[in-house]
């Protein structure tokens, strides 16, 4: 499982151009779900995505967690992530989860994000979305579970 992460001042989530979700202060969160991943990727990344310091504190350093902000994670599936550009010029995407899989653990995350005490928005699974978000920093982190185990 993988994770891009960027800290941002408002973002919103649009399908159809509709919106769906939008927030604050916070992170957007780009999911990306592998084959094989399982609940202890789920368990493994949203504790870290949880106690990671990556919001300015009172020095002004990367040193506090979402929750001094008291902010919210916007959470979007993004199968691309996984997305193998090593040979030739199309990507293959023979590493990522397939769709049902993928649903499944893409909601367990929200949810474990959730039972973590976050405030959770998320995309919408399988469409075809536009994000706008504003970055804060910018400030962008990738996290991964391979080869992780939850502590």
């Amino acid at each position: 499982m993988k994770l891009v992460v960027q800290r941002v001042k408002t973002a919103q989530v649009a399908v159809d151009n509709q919106v769906v979700a939008e927030m604050g202060p916070g992170a957007v969160v780009l999911v990306g779900i592998a084959k094989g991943d399982t609940q202890h990727d789920i368990n493994y990344l949203s504790r870290k995505l949880s106690r990671l310091r990556y919001f300015d504190d009172e020095k002004g350093h990367l040193n506090a967690p979402i929750q001094t902000v008291q902010g919210t994670f916007l959470v979007v599936s993004q199968f691309t992530l996984y997305g193998d550009c090593r040979r030739g010029n199309r990507p293959s995407y023979i590493e990522a989860a397939t769709p049902e899989a993928a649903k499944d653990l893409y909601k367990d995350f929200i949810e474990r994000l959730q039972s973590l005490g976050h405030t959770v928005k998320t995309g919408v699974f399988r469409e075809h979305m536009t994000v706008k978000l504003e970055n804060d920093g910018p400030v962008t982190l990738i996290l991964e579970s391979h080869g992780k185990t939850a502590s």
